[in-house]
């Protein structure tokens, strides 16, 4: 629906006060892209799975409204949401680190920056993890790097997909090298995840970059990517200066390394579930495959 048939719609209905226009302006009724400046009623755009109808850009969707998207209705299962960051380090640049963390969480109502949980997609087993770039730009520390070992060692055990939707800006600096260790962490449980022929996806949203990129999430036996999505490890302005050339445009994006191989399909958000539904039912998850002799009769026609 867009503006104008609103209106209509809204006059036929009755007209609003001045107070109810108030209230509905500020309970979000209206979206604005980020990229074409687009005005959207806020529920038609929900509705089109938070993308922009005018140019196509997609908005960034934390994990509460991710998960929903993505697995069957009532198979969804949490794990880990226990596990919740210290401080090991003392860390204070301008606010101290639980501060940081405190406000991270009453902000988005996670407790830290990735939801990981079992479920089923189309009935078939998976293990979920998705990350929240809105809780402290879906930096990877201690927590994150545990719950995605645990994840994906169930998923090993449980004889599972592990499917990691990554929408991260790197380490967390604030606990140092332990968040640098979990880069070792995560691509250890995935090598042993693969070592047992499980299946493994990376998703990457906008944006992927850092230590994530670095390891898990350029790790998936497939890896699909959103439109537009920023892919990278180090920022365009310092490779630029370490290198002392420049850079084509759009080199971090999905469209880019597509092009190049770094990534085997771009798919789009309404096209995300089904996407993944195929790949698990080609690769015969949650199905045991039994093995079926030849007839001797085939096998005597073909030395013959």
């Amino acid at each position: 629906m867009d503006l104008i048939e609103w209106f209509k719609d809204r006059r036929k209905n009755g007209r609003l006060t001045k107070e109810q226009r108030q209230r509905e302006i500020a309970d979000g009724l209206w979206t604005k892209c980020v990229s074409c400046a687009a005005l959207h009623y806020t529920k038609d755009f929900q509705l089109n799975w938070c993308v922009c109808p005018a140019c196509g850009h997609h908005e960034r969707v934390g994990a509460p409204e991710r998960i929903p998207q993505l697995v069957d209705p009532d198979s969804w299962v949490s794990t880990d949401d226990h596990l919740l960051a210290n401080d090991p380090l003392g860390f204070n640049d301008i606010k101290s680190y639980p501060e940081r963390l405190a406000q991270a969480r009453e902000k988005t109502g996670l407790s830290d920056a990735i939801v990981t949980g079992l479920a089923t997609l189309e009935g078939r087993p998976i293990a979920l993890g998705v990350m929240d770039f809105r809780f402290m730009g879906g930096s990877m520390g201690s927590v994150v790097g545990e719950r995605i070992t645990r994840l994906v060692e169930r998923a090993t055990a449980e004889r599972r997909a592990a499917i990691l939707v990554c929408a991260s800006g790197g380490a967390r600096m604030q606990e140092g090298v332990l968040s640098l260790v979990q880069m070792a962490r995560t691509s250890a449980a995935l090598q042993n995840h693969r070592s047992q022929r499980q299946l493994f996806v990376s998703v990457l949203t906008n944006p992927t970059t850092g230590g994530v990129t670095a390891s898990f999430a350029m790790l998936g036996d497939i890896i699909l990517a959103e439109p537009k999505a920023t892919i990278g490890f180090a920022g365009r302005r310092v490779i630029e200066q370490t290198l002392r050339q420049k850079l084509p445009e759009g080199f971090q994006t999905s469209e880019f390394l597509l092009k190049h191989g770094f990534v085997d399909r771009i798919v789009e958000r309404a096209q995300l579930r089904p996407t993944l539904a195929r790949i698990l039912r080609l690769h015969g998850v949650g199905q045991v495959q039994a093995y079926r002799p030849a007839p001797q009769a085939s096998i005597a026609q073909d030395q013959q």
